[in-house]
């Protein structure tokens, strides 16, 4: 046999099949082509033993993106780039990275608990009518899963189940976080940037530590909370003197954990309805913040003596009274009792995986009742800056580990409370050469002035104790002569 003949036949028998297969699909009756292709398709899943699941790009009535193949693509984007020869690369909204997917027609294998499988993408295109020379098409992809059938009752539940999971997960890992803030019963948002991150914060490596392993912890906890019956949630109370990291603090964990951050101006709540309204529109993944709360509304401890004082003060002059009422029409209407039901309460539980964050400079002014364990389930002091906390800004602002100086900082800071937000301007690189030594003699500098500071102003205070004495004494001399 010929060459010419070697591939004249075959070429003749694929065209034959082909003609016959238009033929087939042009004048066979729709309804016996259709009953011809189904009892086809069962005829071939007697001797094919593999499965097959078609997930569509848009699903519904309303032709919605679906979230199933959402996440199948985000999965994938994982085995994609290793295995497929044709990718895709797009920035996709509200992401940091390039997004890598399969093309068309492409296929990769997956391993579950030992089983194989194959995912393959596909794309069908449906000319619709229309009135232009040049008519239109409707791409609709989609994702195929194939496997044996033999495996179904473990692909069906936990792969599948395994599959969402952490394509979510790593929606979430590549999402552009946001930073929200309320205006009335809204939010807005910008993006969130914020470099703070846990290796470059000012404190105790151990209490650091500790912190970080209790919000890693909380992130895997899901499973523990419903077991137990809570919801998923955490609160922190952040208190210490203004310059210690507060915010810093709240910017790192958001960092840690990847999530959302919510800043609640309370003082822009009208009423507690608007302020559930605001609970429910927040994402899971996120921290809610409430900065300076003793400052925000009166929800400290002396409520109850200040209303007794006010009322007694209205009793004597109404004038003020009508003025007050006019002023709290305006202003918010959000009582301790709303903010209760907004960190524990039964719509607190909308949602999961939430942290909620107060910070304040005076904790002794706050309501027991608000940072009670259960509701502010972890109270971090934020204090001074003492040397190990001097250490981690000395190397991230001077890449210094050691120096000459450390030894008289040490002393220096153990004698004198300063802030570290006020030791990392004196660390701040004034030159162009950033001369670390110069850096370093202003700060003893400064902490030495501080010093010399608190020193007069114990001098002071020791001699207006004194003063306060004697005065008390003559007092007291005075009254027993006039007795005698």
């Amino acid at each position: 046999m010929t060459p010419k003949d070697m591939f004249g036949h075959p070429g003749s028998i694929i065209a034959s099949l082909m003609f016959v297969w238009a033929m087939f699909q042009q004048y066979l009756p729709y309804q016996l082509r259709n009953c011809i292709e189904k009892y086809s398709q069962r005829l071939l899943s007697l001797v094919y033993p593999y499965i097959q699941i078609r997930f569509n790009e848009f699903t519904g009535e309303r032709l919605m993106r679906s979230e199933a193949y959402s996440a199948i693509e985000n999965y994938l984007s994982s085995n994609t780039s290793s295995q497929a020869k044709r990718l895709k690369a797009d920035i996709v909204k509200n992401t940091e990275s390039l997004v890598l997917s399969m093309d068309d027609h492409e296929e990769v294998a997956d391993e579950f608990k030992g089983v194989k499988l194959w995912w393959a993408s596909g794309k069908n295109i449906i000319k619709t009518p229309s009135l232009s020379f040049h008519p239109v098409s409707d791409e609709k992809r989609f994702y195929r899963l194939t496997f044996h059938k033999r495996h179904r009752d473990l692909i069906l539940r936990p792969y599948l189940n395994h599959v969402l999971k952490e394509g979510k997960a790593i929606k979430v890992r590549n999402r552009q976080r946001k930073l929200y803030t309320n205006n009335g019963s809204y939010w807005s948002h910008v993006v969130f940037e914020h470099p703070a991150t846990f290796q470059t914060l000012a404190m105790d490596p151990v209490k650091k530590k500790e912190i970080i392993d209790d919000l890693i912890t909380f992130s895997k906890a899901e499973e523990f909370y419903a077991r137990v019956g809570r919801a998923w949630k955490r609160g922190f109370l952040l208190y210490g003197p203004p310059g210690t990291g507060k915010s810093t603090m709240i910017a790192a964990m958001a960092n840690l954990l990847c999530y959302d951050l919510y800043d609640l101006e309370l003082t822009a709540v009208k009423d507690n309805t608007e302020l559930r309204k605001l609970l429910i529109e927040t994402s899971s993944k996120s921290i809610i913040v409430i900065e300076d709360i003793d400052c925000s509304l009166d929800l400290t401890g002396q409520r109850k003596k200040e209303k007794e004082k006010v009322e007694a003060e209205e009793e004597k002059d109404p004038k003020p009274k009508v003025e007050k009422e006019e002023k709290d029409a305006r202003g918010s209407q959000v009582t301790l009792s709303g903010l209760l039901n907004f960190i524990d309460g039964l719509w607190s539980a909308c949602g999961g995986e939430r942290l909620i964050v107060f910070t304040t400079n005076f904790v002794e002014k706050l309501d027991p009742a608000l940072i009670r364990k259960g509701r502010m389930d972890k109270h971090i002091e934020l204090s001074y800056c003492r040397f190990e906390a001097f250490k981690v800004l000395a190397k991230n602002y001077l890449y210094l580990e050691s120096h000459d100086l450390f030894p008289q900082i040490r002393e220096l800071l153990e004698e004198t409370n300063i802030t570290p937000a006020d030791v990392a301007e004196h660390l701040m690189p004034k030159t162009i050469s950033g001369d670390a030594t110069f850096c370093l003699e202003g700060l003893i500098q400064a902490l030495e002035t501080k010093k010399e500071e608190a020193r007069l102003k114990a001098e002071e205070e020791r001699q207006k104790i004194e003063q306060s004495a004697k005065e008390e004494a003559k007092e007291q001399d005075k009254i027993m002569t006039d007795e005698g």
